[in-house]
């Protein structure tokens, strides 16, 4: 039996059908992806909070005076006290990394939230409190329920398309009109 393939820095569509209140309608940016599950972060819910407001929570003050109107997104169910940065590889080295893909990084540490407060932090960065997870062969058999399209990340999507166009651009990368489809799944 051949390996199954990664998808790691694939995004995740919600077809219609998937009703699970934390994923209807949703974009996820799977980060880590292996024999272990997969970890992602969801790149199209707002939360109630600004990124100047998280950043006074911890002691921060936004030097910048660009981060009050910044949304923080809820980025899944999965630890929601903690934050995640998406960002683009600046070639910096912050305490706590990982790389997704040629372009893109995830950080978990305050060191990073403290540059973006004084306005040195990466020029395109996401923060989203929580992030989504799948134990070994959840993801998979998720996919084969017909639960979620795939398509490989796309910088734009991620940093420069409006957070309520996410959805439906994601999958216009497929070729797919997710108004087109239905909110039921059929087997043949």
């Amino acid at each position: 039996m051949s390996e199954p393939s990664s998808l790691s820095n694939q995004l995740l569509i919600a077809l219609p059908q998937l009703d699970d209140p934390n994923f209807a309608r949703s974009v996820t940016l799977i980060c880590r992806h292996d024999e272990e599950g997969a970890m992602g972060v969801t790149i199209n819910r707002a939360s109630d909070y600004h990124l100047a407001e998280v950043l006074a929570q911890l002691g921060m003050e936004d030097r910048s005076r660009s981060l009050g109107s910044r949304e923080v997104l809820l980025g899944g169910p999965v630890h929601p006290e903690r934050g995640f940065v998406l960002h683009e590889d600046d070639g910096r080295d912050w305490d706590s990394t990982y790389r997704v893909s040629a372009t893109l990084k995830l950080t978990t540490s305050r060191d990073i939230l403290a540059s973006m407060a004084s306005g040195e932090g990466p020029g395109r960065a996401l923060l989203a409190l929580g992030c989504a997870g799948w134990s070994a062969g959840q993801l998979e058999e998720e996919l084969a329920a017909n639960a979620w399209l795939t398509v490989p990340a796309n910088d734009s999507i991620l940093f420069d398309v409006p957070l309520e166009q996410r959805w439906t651009r994601a999958a216009h990368l497929l070729g797919v009109d997710l108004r087109l489809l239905t909110d039921y799944a059929g087997r043949a």
